[in-house]
């Protein structure tokens, strides 16, 4: 067995890991980078890129059955050729994770090591049976992994998550979306969109991360426009039945049996920890079994090991996930002595339409005596020009007008939500940001509106 010394190893190739690798690296450490799977990030495989292409596609579709209301007729019927979406899919697909690949290329093969990583103890990893690593601190980057709930595992094949969508070489008929979070929502609309038969279901009233219950429900009531989404839904059981997955299911306190062709489960991820032997290490877990670390630091208490990027579920985003990365290096490198670096604002955007977006503090979480001003997209001028008027926007700030974060079902909320995580974390108060140019006619004048209405709030307490 092949036995190296190092001063970091990283487990994992993705956004962090790579990430991580780069940042201990230009220290003039040795640097190991462990990778059991295929290179390329999750956001460039199965995650956001490819999903993105899925919903370009959808929104072309959408848009060409819906230019009557300007006076544009287009004769003769769409035609969706579920091949061609695919393929463009996958090629797109391919491309975005060859840059990925060109880079991790570009590493030091010294440095590389392919295989699954064990702990054997804090600081010593056996790969496969190949490799023996000595490390002063080790990195996790594993990511996370699809939930499959138990409810649904006879349905073998048939239950697919995210991370298989993308290989499809043509569209199914049918799908139900199990979970009404970012994957469920922006997944279930593209492939609706595109003439499957969806239907998505969540056990919870929740929807794409929102907690303000206004802003939810508006957003319900939008898209069960156009979406079969049900909320408070119990999945009793399934079973494949002449090549469908069959799903027993209780709606409205009765039982109903439902067939698709494939059961997409986007009720969640959870960390990719499998076999990783951390139970060989001092790490320590809470009563929920989740690894106990420092949020800060990204340390796992009492050890040397640090939890970057999705696995650490702190917030699975991939900027964040690169911060995760440096973070963890630094901390590394310091052996936990430097101060924790500043993190951003935090932002989080589902690309459906309309878009969702959460910026700063969410609704559940805002102190005592937080005010919230609010915009109805419904009679926005420049959203009624151009027939996107739906949705809500609630903005908060604190007894002193500083903006703490905002909530919002609405046009292009993936701008507004980056305006308002720069406004955010530059630490402007309300007069400051409505002391800010907004052209006319834009969406942002809806901010606008939002942001007054929660000034006047103030003034009149």
């Amino acid at each position: 067995m092949k036995e190296i010394q190092c001063d970091v190893a990283v487990i994992g190739a993705g956004t962090a890991g790579m990430t991580a690798y780069r940042t201990a690296k230009r220290s003039g450490k040795r640097v190991l980078m462990i990778e059991s799977g295929p290179y390329g990030t999750m956001c460039a495989r199965v995650g956001c890129m490819p999903s993105k292409l899925l919903i370009a596609a959808a929104d072309a579709a959408h848009h060409a059955r819906h230019t009557a209301p300007f006076g544009v007729h287009v004769d003769g019927a769409i035609r969706i050729d579920g091949k061609e979406v695919m393929d463009r899919v996958r090629r797109e697909r391919d491309r975005f994770v060859g840059f990925v690949v060109e880079d991790v290329n570009g590493f030091d093969e010294k440095d590389k090591i392919r295989g699954h990583a064990r702990f054997l103890s804090e600081h010593v990893l056996q790969v496969d049976e190949h490799t023996r690593i000595t490390a002063g601190s080790v990195i996790v980057a594993t990511g996370s992994t699809p939930v499959r709930p138990k409810e649904l595992e006879p349905l073998g094949a048939l239950l697919i998550s995210n991370e298989d969508v993308f290989d499809w070489t043509d569209l199914p008929r049918s799908v139900l979306v199990v979970g009404t979070g970012v994957i469920g929502l922006e997944l279930g609309q593209a492939l609706a969109r595109l003439g499957v038969n969806v239907s998505i279901i969540n056990r919870s009233q929740s929807l794409a991360g929102l907690s303000d219950p206004t802003v939810r429900e508006a957003g319900r009531a939008i898209f069960s426009q156009e979406l079969d989404i049900r909320a408070d839904v119990t999945v009793l059981g399934s079973e494949v039945v002449n090549g469908k997955a069959r799903v027993h299911l209780k709606v409205d306190g009765q039982e109903r049996v439902e067939d698709y062709d494939y059961v997409l489960g986007a009720a969640g991820r959870r960390p990719q920890l499998d076999d990783l032997g951390l139970e060989n290490t001092p790490a320590q877990w809470d009563d929920k079994g989740r690894v106990v670390y420092d949020m800060t630091s990204l340390q796992i208490k009492g050890t040397s090991i640090y939890l970057a990027g999705d696995v650490n579920q702190r917030a699975p985003i991939l900027h964040e996930a690169a911060d995760d990365g440096r973070l963890a290096a630094l901390q590394a490198l310091s052996e936990g002595q430097d101060e924790p670096m500043a993190r951003r604002a935090r932002m989080a955007v589902v690309f459906s339409d309309p878009q969702v977006a959460v910026v700063g503090t969410p609704f559940k979480s805002l102190p005592q005596g937080a005010v919230t001003g609010s915009v109805n997209f419904g009679n926005q001028g420049r959203a009624r020009v151009m027939l996107v008027n739906r949705g809500l926007l609630h903005v908060y700030a604190d007894q002193d007008g500083a903006f703490l974060g905002a909530e919002m079902v609405g046009p292009q909320a993936e701008h507004i939500a980056h305006l308002l995580a720069w406004s955010l974390q530059m630490g402007l108060t309300l007069d400051q940001m409505l002391a800010m140019p907004f052209y006319h006619p834009v969406l942002e004048e809806g901010l606008r509106t939002a942001l007054r209405q929660a000034q006047s709030a103030l003034r009149g307490q």
